[in-house]
């Protein structure tokens, strides 16, 4: 179904990729309804919200994906970002932890923990949750060490 639509998909994609988030919107959007809802469309509009740093939209759009797809880790990690830039960081880590199992082998998930405990005042679980992140994926350690969300574990 979504493989009749490449064109458009890899138009929006190069829209995203120049930072025409409007443009790119408006290729999913021109996309029939019954592909629009298909998860990798749902996925890409994310994408493109989240860059756009739309985060009451990404939200909505991420959470068509947790429906769409119960088992995938990215709308729960998406679903959390966008409550946490909206400033509803309680809500964040509630969301994030209703996510499937397969998120306990996601770096990602135990760096995103790490933000909103350290950003909820809880040091130490903020700590455990980027320790397991880097053991995971080595990366973290230098990501962390500009997060503005972990700046009271640096201190």
């Amino acid at each position: 179904m979504v493989e009749q639509h490449q064109r458009k998909l890899i138009a929006a994609q190069g829209y995203c990729e120049l930072s025409m988030y409007d443009d790119a919107l408006s290729e999913v959007g021109s996309l029939p309804l019954k592909v629009q809802r298909h998860p990798m469309v749902v996925e890409m509009r994310l994408v493109i919200l989240m860059q756009a740093r739309r985060w009451p939209h990404a939200l909505e759009a991420s959470l068509e994906l947790c429906r769409l797809r119960p088992e995938a880790a990215s709308g729960f990690i998406h679903a959390a970002f966008c409550l946490h830039e909206l400033g509803d960081t309680p809500a964040a880590k509630k969301k994030l932890m209703e996510g499937p199992p397969s998120l306990e082998k996601e770096a990602n998930y135990f760096y995103n923990l790490a933000c909103y405990e350290c950003v909820l005042g809880n040091l130490e679980a903020a700590q455990q949750h980027l320790t397991t992140s880097i053991t995971l994926d080595k990366k973290y350690k230098d990501y962390a060490k500009s997060d503005p969300d972990l700046r009271t574990l640096r201190l």
